[in-house]
């Protein structure tokens, strides 16, 4: 009985034993690989090879005059490498000290030398020149004429010349006048009369030489309020911040004067330090006011200012700058140095940026669009205007002395 047990004992472990070795082999043997039996085509001489697909690849044959689509290439991961910005060239015209940089109908650039007291004109070949030949010691302020050689001169002790470059002609102004803005014909000069007393004190204009005189509107106790600023359409001559005063802290209502008492529509600003300047053909009014809301940092703002569509299509431009340092291309387009940084409250106290580098701006704004031309040196702009027709950006720097430029 024994013996039969280990006889079915060892039967049972050998059909085991080979069952196991047959379900190994079936399931879990790797199978050797199956040599492709490869196929050589002999090529006769001077003919093709065989293509591609001659060797068992599958081919995107494209029809004729069309490559194959991105349906049927395989995806691959493309990277975009951005095209680095290329720097605008500056050049230095002058090193010397000036003011009175302005560009003449012509689109050439004048100004005053602060180092030998003369005026100079810069050529077409970028150099400048001799304006004249006249020594004019000390000047303060320099107030161009759009359309002639010639120029409202104010000094340190208030006095004022009027001088023709062409002509030598020089007169001389009152010394009571002040804030000199010259006509779009260039024909007229509107000002500030300020006598001792409040009730001397006006608004007037008159012509270059200081002849023909119109007071225009009293002044009194708010002449500060007041800033002259002939507008190209010659329609206003001056804005003024004498409106409603119940709006609030962060609004104020802008006034328009004209030359004959007209009775202009006001704009409301949502700030205070109103600082504007006209675009070339008077419609619009590029301005800067600071606010609680903007953390008392300048805020740039647009709007239309001529005729019946004063107050309308007012924008803000989203840059904290100040309309002085920004330049007018054309009706829409626009250049302004921004500061990299602003501290809170730089509004009130301009003096906090006058070490902080700016960036140009190139702006539509009928879009809002904004594009950056990066310069090659750092720059603290203190003014800036286009000349050459539009083909060059002049500007002053704060703490740099000279005249710098780049093509546009």
């Amino acid at each position: 009985m024994d013996k039969k047990r280990l006889i079915y004992a060892a039967i049972f472990l050998v059909v085991s034993i080979g069952l196991g070795y047959f379900m190994y082999r079936v399931f879990w043997a790797k199978k050797a690989p199956v040599a492709k039996k490869i196929t050589t085509t002999q090529v006769a001489p001077g003919k093709a090879l065989p293509s591609a697909g001659e060797a068992g690849e599958k081919v995107i044959t494209p029809k004729a005059g069309k490559l194959p689509t991105a349906k049927t290439l395989p995806k691959a991961a493309v990277k975009i490498q951005p095209t680095p910005a290329v720097p605008y060239p500056i050049a230095r015209i002058t090193e010397a000290p000036i003011t009175g940089a302005r560009a003449d109908k012509s689109g050439a650039t004048r100004f005053y030398s602060l180092t030998d007291g003369k005026f100079y004109r810069v050529g077409a070949d970028g150099k400048a020149q001799e304006l004249s030949g006249e020594v004019f010691y000390n000047v303060e302020k320099v107030t161009w004429s759009p359309t002639q050689n010639e120029s409202i001169i104010e000094y340190p002790d208030g006095a004022n010349i009027y001088y023709n470059f062409d002509t030598k002609k020089q007169i001389t102004l009152p010394k009571h006048w002040q804030d000199f803005s010259f006509s779009t014909l260039g024909n007229k000069i509107a000002a500030k009369s300020i006598g001792l007393a409040p009730e001397n004190r006006w608004l007037t204009i008159s012509d270059p030489q200081g002849r023909n005189i119109t007071a225009v509107e009293p002044l009194g106790e708010n002449a500060a309020k007041v800033a002259v600023d002939w507008s190209p359409n010659q329609q206003i001559i001056a804005t003024s911040l004498t409106g409603d005063q119940s709006l609030g802290a962060d609004r104020q209502e802008v006034l328009f004067v004209g030359q004959h008492k007209e009775n202009f529509k006001s704009i409301i600003v949502e700030g205070r330090g109103f600082e504007s300047q006209w675009s070339p053909q008077g419609n619009k009014l590029l301005y800067s006011v600071y606010s609680a809301r903007s953390s008392f940092k300048p805020e740039l703002w647009m709007v239309n200012a001529s005729g019946e569509s004063i107050g309308s299509g007012r924008k803000m431009l989203n840059l904290n700058t100040w309309s002085n340092k920004c330049a007018f291309a054309d009706e829409r387009f626009v250049f302004c140095a921004v500061p990299t940084e602003l501290n809170t409250g730089a509004g009130f106290a301009p003096g906090v940026a006058d070490n902080t580098e700016d960036a140009i701006y190139k702006i539509d704004t009928e879009t809002g669009l904004k594009s950056e031309l990066p310069l090659d040196e750092y720059h603290v702009i203190n003014s800036l205007y286009i000349g050459d027709n539009g083909k060059t950006l002049y500007f002053t720097d704060k703490n740099q002395s000279g005249l710098f430029s780049f093509p546009l």
